[in-house]
């Protein structure tokens, strides 16, 4: 009898791992939050601010029917704003390209499939070279591509600024002189006013982009469409009697290109698949 309880408990315990097993691919990863200030009053803004550019995918119109093969090229990046060509290349476009072009259901063939000859097809296209062209896409995967098509910058510039600001000092000073305050109280409402300090500035950009869609063999334009997006950089400040509190951000230029580049997938998906 013991030897029967044993084997069922040793089964059902057997049971139980290979359950608990099998749903562990099908849970999420989490990760904790090393951070010392989690949880707190600055972490929780830091957090509420930050989910507000989170990556957010798109439920494309046409996600169901599944689009004809192309290829992403690496675009062009028009702007001459130094901070948006010190961290962008075209390849980084054209990776959010592939992205969303996938989600959207079309076929996208990887740019690594050309190898060292990237360079040289790119040319093509932009050279609008029909036999070059061609000549590529009788390689390999390349030969089902039906469409070539990028992603260009053509503006990216901070449009807009404002800031404004109170410092107590000069009302705290001034109330000191005429002795509005009376005495003690008066010198210490007088340190108080001139303790207040608040700051507060903003920026706003404006980036656009242009997409091209391109006959893979005959190397002309089919589609072309644009797209802006105002991008906005805020920061403020208070100070009280010691006391200070701050606040900064605002979508980052990463964010901003990628949903660019949504918005244009999400054209290109409804009207052009």
């Amino acid at each position: 009898m013991r030897r029967h309880v044993s084997a069922r408990f040793l089964s059902l315990t057997l049971a139980a791992a290979l359950l608990a097993g099998s749903s562990l691919p099908n849970a999420q990863p989490t990760w904790g939050n090393p951070s010392p200030t989690a949880g707190s009053s600055t972490s929780q803004k830091a957090n509420a601010a930050a989910d507000q550019a989170i990556y957010q995918p798109v439920t494309y119109t046409n996600a169901g029917k599944k689009g004809p093969a192309l290829i992403v090229l690496p675009g062009e990046i028009k702007s001459n704003n130094a901070t948006f060509l010190q961290k962008y290349t075209a390849n980084n476009i054209a990776d959010f390209g592939e992205i969303e072009l996938t989600s959207a259901n079309f076929q996208v063939l990887e740019r690594s499939n050309l190898g060292p000859i990237l360079n040289e097809f790119t040319l093509a296209y932009n050279l609008g070279d029909p036999n070059a062209a061609r000549k590529y896409l009788g390689m390999g995967k390349l030969k089902s591509t039906k469409y070539v098509v990028k992603f260009d910058v053509l503006k990216a510039e901070q449009v807009a600024a404002a800031q404004e600001g109170f410092d107590g000092r000069a009302i705290g000073a001034m109330a000191g002189l005429l002795g509005a305050w009376g005495s003690r109280g008066g010198a210490a409402a007088t340190v108080g006013v001139g303790s207040v300090q608040t700051s507060e500035s903003t920026g706003v950009w404006i980036i656009g982009m242009r997409y091209k869609i391109i006959n893979a063999e005959t190397t002309e334009q089919v589609a072309t469409g644009y797209t802006e997006e105002k991008m906005e950089i805020g920061a403020k400040s208070t100070s009280v009697v010691g006391i200070s509190s701050s606040q900064q951000g605002g979508v980052s230029l990463d964010t901003m290109v990628q949903r660019l580049v949504q918005k244009s997938v999400w054209e290109i998906d409804s009207k052009y698949k």
